[in-house]
């Protein structure tokens, strides 16, 4: 892939996060590989709203420098532990969308119910990840062994992480684990009851 192509495909692909509810403000970001050592990110701390795809960062993952003078979202080392241990992964979602912010807050992993959800998901569990501080090399590990085996990972206290082939797949994984964990939710609500 280009890059300039990417750098449009992650700009767009942000501002699909917000326009679809999957984030808020500035949180959340996304990436793609194009190459075996290097991918396009969202910058940090910017709203989505007003991205261009000139804000959009080329970051090489295994030396995690970054091309010009934007800052690459403060996610980078986990899209960089993902694309080096799935090769075969090609876009990187990190959200806060609300179902399955709630069910990562509380640090269960989820049952997936539905076969339909879990061939999307790539599994019958999704796992949570400890709680550990952001930015730090223990979110970026635990978060990473979450999703070894699936899809998705619950991410304790700070939302999910999607990934996919193609980022047109990572956006499914990412409204299909928040149908999943509404389902998971609601399920919980009606044994309380």
């Amino acid at each position: 892939m280009q890059i300039e192509e990417a750098k449009n495909m992650v700009c767009n692909a942000g501002k699909q996060l917000l326009k679809e509810g999957l984030v808020a403000r500035t949180w959340g970001n996304v990436s793609v590989r194009i190459s075996n050592t290097q991918m396009v990110i969202t910058p940090s701390g910017r709203s989505y709203n007003e991205l261009t795809p000139n804000d959009m960062v080329l970051v090489d993952f295994y030396t995690l420098k970054h091309v010009g003078s934007i800052k690459p979202s403060s996610e980078l080392k986990l899209h960089c532990q993902i694309y080096k241990t799935r090769p075969h992964i090609n876009a990187v979602i990190h959200t806060h969308q609300m179902y399955a912010s709630i069910v990562a807050a509380a640090q269960k992993d989820v049952v997936v119910l539905y076969e339909a959800h879990q061939k999307i998901l790539g599994a019958k569990i999704i796992k949570a990840a400890p709680y550990a501080l952001p930015n730090t090399k223990k979110i970026t590990v635990e978060s990473a062994r979450a999703i070894e085996d699936s899809n998705a990972a619950l991410m304790a206290n700070h939302g999910v992480v999607c990934i996919g082939e193609k980022l047109e797949n990572a956006f499914d994984v990412a409204r299909t684990l928040e149908d999943a964990c509404k389902l998971y939710v609601d399920s919980k609500k009606q044994v309380a009851h």
